[in-house]
């Protein structure tokens, strides 16, 4: 019928089932404690489900919903930038509603990128941002955070190393997932000085903004000529742990927004109409919300770096989002892949290999990451296995 082509396109060809996808069934298989992929294990704030209830009710988002998004959402999400980084945007010109940051990730690079142009990623890189680049016809470029005295940092030379005349955007993603890195503000202001001397634009993914346990989370925007190169990415799914509904966000320049909402209209068009209007009132929450939340998380940070070292791991503590990275070589293990195939059934436990989130394999290799957003009782749980299993 297709007389020997391939039925999947060359740029997709490298992309089958993710990672996640894998991990996810061989927990239901083996009926193991799935800390592979990220999403918590209870749901969000009472008050904002009800909200959704009442949206539904109400018939407000049941038919097709404008296509920036509601007015509602866009002026909250104005608010909350106004609010937590002095980032003053236009709810009418300067914001997009998105299916989830995954969209806009990918309306962004679709949007911005012309066949050959390059994208600077930070890796390990969250697994959609190789295939957005991909069905943009860019090129990726990593650039390696490398593990030093328990942390990741940002080499800078390398970074400034990675730009050539056919960059077109540095795709920047903090807090960093999966290493939990929070680029610091000498980081960001070296970026942001980068972008303005090589006329870069800058997509940033930030939706792990208000999961920041030590330092702070700085908007790239907010650095001097940084606002109008910049797309800024976020999403309720982290932050109010509702990542089924798939509303996400970028706030930019009119130009900018234009362009994205071009191409995010011809993915989604629209998508979660009375959803949108609950994260409008959860952007609205007390700040004693989100300090709760990050309380909350950090504690369970805690519990299962603690868990993973005495289990005999070396752990890389996150000062951000809700990943640990764990080096596996002290149990004698190097190979990340096979170790989180077998995990399940050594320890009933399910991890996710960082090498899959690497352009340079080996540089990820023996690392593995773990996910803490689960209730206390399960990461206990899974902290026993791993020490049952590994410790001597």
């Amino acid at each position: 019928m297709t007389q020997g082509r391939p039925l999947l396109n060359r740029r997709l060809a490298d992309f089958g089932t993710t990672i996640f996808a894998e991990m996810s069934a061989l927990a239901l298989r083996t009926g193991s404690i799935n800390l592979g992929q990220g999403f918590p294990d209870t749901d969000g704030p009472e008050e904002i489900r009800e909200a959704a209830v009442r949206a539904l009710r109400a018939g407000h988002g049941n038919q097709y919903p404008p296509g920036p998004g509601v007015p509602e959402l866009r002026s909250a999400i104005t608010e909350h930038q106004q609010r937590r980084y002095g980032l003053a945007y236009d709810p009418d010109t300067e914001v997009l509603v998105t299916a989830g940051a995954t969209e806009a990730i990918a309306a962004a690079l679709l949007a911005l990128l012309e066949p050959g142009d390059e994208v600077v990623a930070l890796e390990p890189y969250y697994d959609s941002y190789a295939a957005c680049i991909a069905m943009a016809g860019g090129t990726r470029v990593p650039v390696t955070l490398h593990p030093h005295e328990g942390a990741y940092r940002l080499d800078l030379d390398e970074l400034r190393a990675a730009v050539t005349p056919r960059t077109r955007l540095i795709l920047l993603n903090t807090p960093h997932n999966p290493t939990g890195t929070v680029l610091t503000r000498e980081e960001l202001a070296a970026v942001a000085e980068l972008a303005c001397e090589r006329d870069l634009l800058v997509v940033t993914d930030e939706v792990y903004e208000h999961l920041v346990f030590e330092g702070e989370h700085i908007p790239l925007a907010s650095f001097p000529g940084m606002r109008e190169r910049t797309v800024t990415i976020s999403s309720a799914g982290k932050t109010f742990s509702f990542t089924g509904w798939k509303v996400g966000w970028i706030t930019s320049t009119p130009d900018l927004v234009t362009a994205v909402r071009s191409a995010k209209q011809f993915l989604t068009y629209v998508s979660a109409g009375p959803f949108q209007y609950a994260v409008a009132e959860a952007l609205r929450l007390p700040d004693a919300y989100f300090t709760a939340f990050r309380d909350d998380l950090r504690a369970k940070r805690d519990l299962l770096s603690a868990g993973l070292t005495d289990a005999g791991f070396t752990v890389f503590r996150p000062t951000g989002t809700y990943f640990a990275t764990a080096d596996i070589r002290p149990l004698g293990e190097s190979d990340g892949l096979a170790f989180c195939r077998a995990l399940p059934e050594r320890a009933g436990v399910v991890a996710i290999p960082n090498a899959v989130f690497y352009d340079h394999r080996e540089a990820g290799a023996p690392y593995v990451r773990f996910a803490f957003c689960k209730r206390v009782e399960v990461l206990a749980d899974a902290a026993e296995r791993l020490r049952k299993a590994f410790a001597h």
